[in-house]
Formats: structure tokens, sequence, C-alpha cells
């Protein structure tokens, strides 16, 4: 792969040692959109493609669409760990993580198609089609992308600010730009259009899965491991995965940020899963164009406004206690939507404060994740950023299988009784109120009690009080060792 590498075809287009403009606006804003779309897409709409297009719902009794992703995230938690362990062993001019960013853009292309062009034919069939293309997008082409553009920001510098900077932009891409897209152009435009169209379902995720491929290449072309180049150059060697893996372990801030992002993970996943059902049938009617973009727009207003202030504040009085604070808010809000579920007004209001709490989740907890790769490796004297990358896309995809499933078997044990297509008509039918109330439940209620105790987590991540020694140490042992 080396030598693949060291063409300068295939040169970073980032060279200054210090991170540039472009690096920032292209590397880690523009180009991950491609992909992060197309994945937040997939996040909030494919249950709703299986549920009301393919109607699969009943499958094998209703248990297809609980098992099969439970099944497929035992099988991505096996390729995660394997592709963090290549992500270490990788050798190259560009690179430990970043050549597979490249390597992943076809990948997510090819598979995002997949996932949508199943055929007609017998449930064998189509079940058969569903876990062979859901394992190709996530297990494989999503995987290898996802661990290697985590660890871009913790790996382009040693400056905390600049790092800092680097996961805001890249949160901004992730947050903003796909929500934008997702939570308003979506449900305002493309959802009433397409209702329960199979083909013009095909039509537009085929379209949103050839972006992924341009922009995808942007982001490897304008990104740089700094980090990397300097154990290169100290001739660092791999770690034995077990010595990782006992060294983790044993960390307190390590354990302290994972046990977080779990927690935050798969509360997500089922409240991402819940709101196109929850604006559907509790707060308003089936894809009626206003209801989820209102909802996503005035709850999410907080998220564009907090671009420019949530850093300022992380510097000034700490990126743990900022998010601490920000998770009381974050409880508060969901608390007042849950009070009143039905009104539009009280759903609005809880949903601005909501997201005024979630600021510091969507745009900070990277820049920890990154201090905490620094801590490790003053503690132990070598990195974990691949077993560090394969945990956290572990714990991302078996979210997804643990929320879908979790919000699945609830549909069928409610009742859920799935929209029919009549005379080129969406026929949405009134769902009863045990649905209706884990609709509710999902959306707003499960993270007021997530919060809280992910408040506890962050109780023992005071790693920033630490970290600014700690870097120093490093630079030390590393001028001491030349």
């Amino acid at each position: 792969m080396d030598s693949l590498f060291s063409k300068k075809a295939l040169s970073s287009r980032a060279t200054s040692t210090e991170v540039s403009k472009s690096e920032k606006w292209l590397g880690y804003l523009v180009g991950p959109a491609g992909a992060l779309l197309l994945n937040a897409v997939l996040a909030s709409y494919l249950n709703v493609y299986y549920t009301d297009v393919l109607r699969v719902s009943g499958l094998w009794g209703g248990s297809f669409l609980v098992i099969f992703p439970v099944v497929s995230k035992i099988i991505d938690a096996i390729t995660n760990i394997i592709m963090g362990q290549i992500i270490e062993r990788t050798r190259t001019k560009e690179g430990k993580a970043r050549p597979w960013i490249l390597i992943s853009a076809p990948l997510l292309m090819i598979s995002g198609i997949l996932l949508f062009v199943v055929p007609n034919g017998s449930d064998t069939l189509k079940s058969i089609w569903i876990l062979f293309s859901y394992n190709l997008f996530y297990s494989i082409a999503f995987t290898i992308y996802n661990m290697s553009h985590r660890l871009m920001a913790p790996l382009s510098t040693r400056n905390t600010e600049q790092r800092g900077g680097l996961a805001v932009f890249n949160n901004i891409s992730e947050v903003m730009i796909t929500g934008i897209i997702v939570a308003l152009v979506f449900p305002m435009i493309v959802l009433p259009a397409i209702g329960v169209n199979k083909s013009a379902w095909i039509t537009v995720m085929s379209v949103l899965s050839i972006l992924a491929l341009p922009f995808t290449m942007i982001e490897y072309y304008f990104t740089k491991e700094r980090v990397t180049e300097e154990n290169v150059a100290d001739d660092v060697q791999a770690v034995p995965l077990r010595t990782q893996l006992k060294s983790a372990l044993i960390d307190r801030y390590w354990l302290a940020f994972f046990i977080y992002f779990l927690i935050n993970s798969v509360s997500t996943i089922i409240k991402n899963t819940s709101l196109v059902y929850y604006c559907n049938y509790v707060l308003g009617s089936y894809n009626d164009g206003f209801t989820q973009t209102l909802v996503s727009a005035i709850g999410g207003i907080p998220m564009g406004i907090g671009i420019f202030a949530v850093w300022p504040l992380a510097k000034k009085v700490g990126k743990r206690n900022l998010t601490i604070a920000g998770l009381v808010l974050f409880a508060v809000g969901g608390l007042i939507c849950w009070l009143n579920p039905t009104n539009m007004i009280v759903v609005l209001i809880g949903q601005f404060i909501k997201n005024i709490g979630g600021l510091p989740i969507s745009y900070v907890m990277m820049a920890i994740f990154a201090d905490v790769l620094d801590h490790m490796e003053w503690r132990f004297h070598f990195r974990v950023d691949g077993l560090s990358a394969s945990v956290m896309t572990t714990i991302s995809t078996v979210a997804i299988g643990i929320g879908s499933g979790v919000f699945n078997m609830m549909l069928v044990r409610t009742g859920y009784i799935a929209p029919e297509l009549i005379n080129g008509e969406t026929i949405a039918a009134v769902q009863n109120a045990a649905t209706q109330n884990w609709f509710t439940f999902g959306f707003v209620g499960l993270e007021v009690f997530t919060a809280v105790v992910m408040i506890g987590c962050l109780y023992f991540l005071n790693v920033e009080d630490v970290i600014v020694k700690e870097q120093a140490e490093i630079r030390a042992r590393r001028e001491a060792a030349k």
C-alpha cells in the first residue's frame, strides 16, 4: 500500500506544518458532508423505507426487523475490530487512516445504492438482499470510512486549540449541513413527493450515494496526519491488540468517555428513528410537509447559533463543564416536550431549549476524545488510535442495531399499522394509543433519563485538567529520544 500512496497524484494538498484554512473548510467541512449526509439520511429514513415502502414489518412473523439489525451489528463489531488493527498497522506516506478514506469512497456509493434496489420477489429473496446490502454498507464501506474519518482531528495536530477548531468544523458538517437536508428538506419537500413510491426512493437515494464519492475524495486530499508523521519519524512500532486493550480498560478517562458515548449513541438512534413516526402520528399527520420541518427547524436554530458561541465558551469554562451544563438544559427541554407531546407550541419550546443544551454534545466531545488519546500516549508510551476508533465505530454501529431492534420490536408489540399506496395516493392509518406513546417516549422521553446518566460519566472525565502538562511531557520525551 505504501508504494501506491507514495505517488504524487495521491499526495495530500495540505502541506503546511500548521492547520490551514483550506484544510478546515475543505477537509473538515465540505469533504465529510457527502458520506455523513448519506449516513444521516439512512439513520433517519432507512427504517421508514423498510416498514412503509417495502412493508417487511411482518416478515418472519414480525421478527425480521428485530433480529437482522442485531445480527448485522455483531458482524459489524467484528469488522470494526479488524479494521482498527489494520489502520494501526498501516504505514504509508499519507498516514495510517487517510488512505482508507480514499478506499471507502467507491464502496460508499455502490453499497448506498444497493440498499434501496431491493428486488421484488419472495420473502426469502428480500431478506437475503436486505441483509447483504445492509452489511456491505455498514459492516464494510461505512466502517472503513467512519473509523478513518473519526481519527482525522485527533491525528491532525497536537495543538489543542487548532484541534478543537477542526472538531467544530467537522461537527458543523455533520450537524448543520446534514441537518438542513435531513431535518428540513426531506420532510418538507422530498418525503411528501416520494411517499411510498419505491422507484422514487431509489432515484433519490442513488443521487445521494453518488454524491458521496467526490465529497469523500475532497476529504482525503485536504487532510493531513501530522501526529502520525511524528511517530513514523520516530519509527514507532505497532503495539499488540491485547496490550492496547489492557491499557485502555484500566484508564478512567478512556472508560468514562466510551460509556458516555455508548449511552448517547443508543438514545440518539432511538430518538432519530422515532422522529418521523412521532411527527406523522402524534404531533402531526403523515408526511404533511410541515410538522417535522417545524420541529427540526425551530429546535435546530440553536445548532446554527452555537457554531459561533460554543468553542469560546468551552475555552472559558472548560469543555467538560460546558457539556455538563448543556446536559442539564437537554434534560429540561426533553421533559417540557414530554409533558405535553401533542401541543406544537410546547414541543417547539422544549426542542429549542433541548438543542441549546445539546450544543456541547455536538461540537465539543470529539475534542475531548482527542485529549483522551493524547493522555493514553502519555500514560502508556504508545497510542491507541486504531483500538479507540474500533471501539467508537463498534459502539456507533451496535447502537444502530440495538436502537433499531428495540424500536421495531415495540412497533410489532404495540400494533403499528403501515400506510398503503392506493390509486397512487399514500393512505396512513390512525395508530393506537400504545404505539403513539412509544413514539413519544422514543423521541422526547428517553433522553431525559440518559442525560442524567451522561452527566455522571462526565464527572470522571476531567482529562483537560492535565492534558497540557502531559502533552509537554510527550514532546520532552521525543526530544530526549532524538
